[in-house]
């Protein structure tokens, strides 16, 4: 994989997207769009000192950590072997792909994300992530580099890896695995797109939801609070232009 192809690729998705969502972090507009926010007990609009200080870590992860680790990840490609052919994978073949890469994906983030929050290790990496309880979509790589490594960059790429995926299969799926920490970040539970009710709640809950599926949280229990809050009835597609929190509105007695 191009080094700096990949880089271009991550880069502009993650901030052509992310800036989308910032617009309405900043400025509480379009104000249609708050219908969808998921908590509503926090301060928002957010500041701009707090986008900054986001903005700021984010790109000493994308250019200082990034950057390296993805020539570190050329090389491994080129020792494992990958499809470096000008034609490309047939449709098929790239839909397994995919499916193969969110598997690997759930299995080494819930894993590394669940070590990051071990006593012992918590307060000294993860614990910078966790500043936002109430998360915004740029937060999504807003951590300790050392999370970066192992949480954000090590599992997205276990299934091209192990695949050896061609180039342009690897850069959807790195596009598509952007996009869904985007959402799962925004904090904004909006019509037609995946729900992001799991991982808010992580945020919210500290220990609940370490994966990106929910599979391997349901496996090892690690749901159980979710699976029985108002959240989890929330977790679901919406079909339509109604907030689910109108569709499932909070108990009395927890207002």
């Amino acid at each position: 994989m191009g080094v700096w192809g990949t880089f271009l690729v991550t880069f502009f998705v993650y901030w052509c997207v992310g800036l989308c969502y910032t617009v309405i972090d900043l400025t509480g507009k379009p104000a249609f769009a708050l219908r969808y926010k998921i908590q509503d007990n926090v301060s928002y609009p957010v500041s701009l000192n707090q986008v900054l200080r986001v903005v700021h870590q984010v790109l000493i992860n994308q250019i200082l950590i990034g950057i390296p680790f993805g020539i570190f990840a050329y090389y491994l490609m080129v020792w494992r072997g990958y499809n470096s052919e000008k034609t490309l994978p047939t449709f098929q073949w790239v839909l397994f792909e995919l499916i193969f890469c969110v598997l690997m994906e759930e299995a080494g983030f819930y894993y590394s994300h669940r070590l990051l929050h071990h006593p012992r290790i918590y307060k000294y990496i993860h614990k910078r992530h966790h500043e936002w309880t109430s998360p915004i979509a740029i937060t999504a790589i807003y951590c300790h580099p050392v999370e970066h490594i192992f949480s954000n960059l090590v599992p997205p790429l276990l299934g091209p890896l192990v695949l050896g995926s061609h180039t342009a299969t690897s850069w959807l799926w790195f596009a598509i695995a952007i996009l869904s920490t985007l959402n799962a970040h925004s904090g904004f539970h909006f019509p037609f797109f995946p729900s992001p009710e799991a991982h808010d709640f992580h945020h919210l809950k500290f220990n609940q939801n370490f994966g990106v599926l929910g599979v391997l949280d349901r496996l090892h229990g690690t749901d159980s609070l979710f699976r029985n809050s108002k959240m989890y009835q929330r977790h679901i597609m919406l079909l339509s232009l109604v907030p689910l929190k109108q569709l499932y509105p909070d108990d009395p007695k927890k207002k």
